[in-house]
């Protein structure tokens, strides 16, 4: 069975949006709270390799991408999340994946995404006396609250 029809069939109704931009690129939109069961699925039941976590910020909203790779195939598959902009929180797959306790951290860090239940969010690249809401990647979007 191709690999989109094993994503569809698994994370079924928890897809918001489904998007083939390439043979080798497959982005699955899902809401926050589905994060951890369609990560656990597609790390876990399905085998990929986690690659690495990026975080967006949109003019209003804030995005997380969580790319995986199944590399028999070929190909990478990222989980899309999008964020509050007011309030751009999310729980933390450190229990899933131990790794990504220092890309959550640089994330926070760098663009104030709050991940819930890492139990080690503190600075990692900036310096300890850092300004607190001083997030240096975050656009500056004119004109916007």
């Amino acid at each position: 069975m191709e690999l989109k029809n094993i994503l569809i069939e698994k994370l079924g109704s928890k897809i918001k949006e489904y998007k083939e931009p390439t043979n080798r690129r497959i982005y699955i939109t899902i809401d926050k709270d589905s994060l951890a069961e369609c990560a656990r699925i597609i790390f876990k039941d399905m085998d990929a390799r986690y690659i690495v976590a990026s975080g967006v910020h949109n003019e209003d909203s804030f995005e997380v991408l969580y790319h995986f790779g199944f590399d028999k195939q070929g190909i990478v598959v990222s989980l899309r999340v999008y964020l509050d902009k007011d309030n751009p929180e999310i729980e933390s797959l450190v229990w899933l994946i131990p790794g990504i306790e220092y890309i959550e951290r640089e994330t926070w860090e760098l663009l104030g995404i709050k991940f819930l239940n890492n139990p080690n969010l503190k600075h990692f690249l900036l310096a300890e006396d850092w300004p607190e809401g001083n997030y240096p990647v975050r656009k500056n979007i004119k004109g916007k609250k």
